[in-house]
């Protein structure tokens, strides 16, 4: 049972690997009450400590760097890769500050581009060994003697929080229902979403880009809360590298399949998704769905070319010759649909450390297209609204140099009582639209059963 009452505390964050079928699927991670948060829009910085403020207007990544550089703790013979670090978001519109995108789309949510919260105490779930750890460095203290005895009082203050949860309190939250009617809003119909791709096609055609990832938004009212939903979610569409984070005006609730970075000391690594097909309802139709996505030469094609361009990002930042494909094509089975993955390595230019690295390749290359620039500009003209998160990364930078970041697909945002979720694929010159339009329902598959919906007229 999850607990309720610490999800509960603004700033708190479950990163969730909740799909025990997938390798790496060990650890789960869990914290609430950071020393320190750290949110942006644009260059405007705001960083929040104590109840105190301070504003900056820099560079976020420049000023993260410094700021993380701050932050060190020695992870030497510990196995847990996350003991303590930054924790949150970096939306898809933080591309905007490394690359000059033009301004079409619109925003109309308010929220921060980026919300990182620091954290110096950790649960950590060992799925594997079927254990969980409280782990406390005493941070932001400098001294070892203060950073002991807030260690020990921030634990003690933790333990206290997990012993008055309640079981019958997430479990409430888990059976929160909501059966009012809900009309559920898209930013396109089928028409107008076709015909996007129409215009998508006709720049391949032109040869302006390889692929493009087009999405379309989703929107609803809905009284059931943000932690219900996500554990509705979880139940439907586990998945290893699914989150929540509760940023008190805001929420996110995500079950994504996809890694955007793992960075472990010097060793890199990315595996980006492209090709998508529906899980069957039978065992035949299952293993002819998963045999047609293998067979399929449009989508191998799609990842084949997001490899190459997922090389370029990280050959600015690794060694010369250290950047390969670990694995081409492979594919993964998740409870509602199968997805073709590959895996690239790297290893770490010794000038460069792990927010240069995420600089070089955000966003990540599966959701934006090829050339990525040129397509950020195709996806800003052609979608009615801006992706927010949606496309952006969440995860965790640890003070132990342990990165790992995901890619926030699959994932709704909560403002103001109202939920938004995106859903897009990869159009590519030989895309069929209406097939392109069926694939973005069977993604959304997932979320639209956990607020209760069927799929949407088209």
């Amino acid at each position: 049972m999850l607990p309720g009452k610490l999800l509960a505390q603004p700033y708190s964050f479950f990163l969730d690997s909740a799909d025990g079928n997938y390798v790496g699927s060990r650890y789960s991670f869990l914290g609430c009450d950071p020393f320190l948060v750290f949110t942006c829009s644009g260059d405007a910085i705001t960083l929040t400590q104590n109840g105190h403020q301070e504003y900056f207007k820099q560079d976020p990544f420049l000023f993260l760097k410094k700021l993380m550089a701050g932050f060190r703790i020695s992870s030497e013979g510990e196995s847990i890769p996350f003991i303590g670090g930054a924790v949150g978001y970096f939306g898809y519109d933080m591309g905007r500050l490394i690359e000059k995108i033009p301004v079409c789309s619109s925003n109309d949510i308010t929220m921060p581009d980026c919300c990182l919260g620091f954290y110096c105490t950790v649960i950590a779930i060992d799925h594997h060994r079927e254990k969980v750890w409280v782990i406390a460095s005493g941070l932001p203290e400098k001294t070892p003697s203060a950073q002991s005895n807030k260690a020990q009082a921030d634990m003690a203050t933790l333990m206290a929080l997990l012993a008055s949860e309640d079981a019958g309190y997430t479990a409430a939250a888990q059976a929160q229902t909501d059966e009012s009617p809900k009309e559920l809003q898209a930013d396109f119909d089928r028409q107008s979403y076709c015909k996007a791709i129409v215009t998508a096609k006709s720049y391949i055609a032109q040869g302006d880009i390889y692929q493009v990832n087009l999405s379309q938004r989703f929107s609803c009212a809905a009284s059931v809360s943000p932690l219900a939903l996500y554990l509705r979610l979880r139940a439907i569409s586990p998945a290893p590298f699914a989150c929540f984070f509760n940023a008190g005006d805001h929420c996110i609730i995500s079950s994504s399949p996809e890694r955007f970075l793992r960075i472990s000391g010097r060793a890199v690594e990315t595996r980006p998704i492209k090709g998508t097909r529906p899980r069957g309802a039978t065992a035949a139709q299952d293993l002819k769905m998963r045999d047609e996505l293998l067979a399929s030469g449009k989508d191998r094609a799609e990842l084949i070319m997001i490899v190459d361009l997922e090389r370029n990002d990280l050959g600015r930042v690794c060694c010369y010759g250290s950047v390969h494909p670990a694995e081409l094509i492979t594919l993964e089975t998740h409870p509602i649909v199968h997805h073709l993955v590959a895996t690239i390595k790297g290893e770490l230019a010794p000038a460069c450390d792990h927010i240069d690295c995420l600089r070089a390749c955000f966003p990540g290359g599966s959701i934006t297209g090829a050339p990525k620039i040129r397509a950020m500009e195709i996806i800003e003209e052609l979608e009615p609204c801006r992706r927010k998160i949606y496309t952006g990364s969440f995860g965790y930078l640890g003070f132990n140099e342990e990165t790992d970041l995901n890619i926030l697909i699959r994932t709704v945002l909560h403002v103001n009582g109202w939920y938004y979720f995106h859903v897009g694929g990869g159009i590519v010159a030989d895309s069929d639209p209406d097939m392109e339009y069926d694939e973005t329902l069977h993604k959304a598959r997932g979320i639209m059963q956990a607020l209760g919906i069927s799929n949407p007229k088209s």
